[in-house]
């Protein structure tokens, strides 16, 4: 029997607090590929952080980095790409993510994103009064694009690493179009 071939690229969507970099650190390890965070890389290229930006250039000049990063990384092989919570808002995000590699929707239910989410400061949707309203909010917002552009959707909240990667890594092997079967 012939090995598994996986999707060259491989693209974490998910709301702030899903584990799309903790998991996509893991599911990189294990399937030998590259890890690249579209926020981590806006800060680099910027030289700014995210609350900066938000700050200096509001949540739409936030919005336009991000599309012109995910733009350029979908088009890079052998990665998993963590996406902002937010890449989804954009039509043309979704277009780029599901036509250029396999998309995984991180899924978490609100009281695990809160808990997650509640003591990062780097987050600055959520420095609001009522966080749990905002995220709330966010969520059923997005959460239509996320199903859209979801090639596999993957509940996070009572599973621990380990087992969410080994379960991923046992979905993508199932899946047709990935093997050499």
């Amino acid at each position: 029997m012939k090995s598994a071939t996986f999707p060259s690229r491989i693209f974490l969507v998910g709301p702030m607090g899903a584990g799309k970099t903790t998991i996509g650190l893991k599911l990189a390890e294990a399937l030998d590929k590259e890890f690249i965070d579209s926020d981590q890389e806006i800060e680099q290229n910027t030289g700014a952080s995210i609350p900066l930006i938000f700050e200096l250039e509001g949540e739409e000049g936030f919005r336009e980095r991000e599309s012109r990063m995910i733009s350029r990384l979908a088009k890079t092989d052998n990665i998993i790409l963590a996406t902002g919570g937010g890449a989804v808002i954009k039509e043309e995000n979704r277009k780029i993510l599901s036509e250029n590699g396999f998309v995984i929707y991180l899924q978490a239910s609100l009281e695990k994103l809160l808990e997650r989410t509640s003591k990062d400061r780097n987050r600055p949707l959520l420095q609001h009064n009522n966080p749990k309203e905002v995220l709330a909010k966010l969520l059923a917002a997005r959460e239509p694009y996320y199903q859209e552009v979801a090639d596999l959707i993957f509940e996070t909240d009572q599973k621990p690493i380990r087992e969410i990667i080994n379960d991923i890594v046992d979905i993508l092997k199932a899946v047709p179009s990935f093997s050499n079967d």
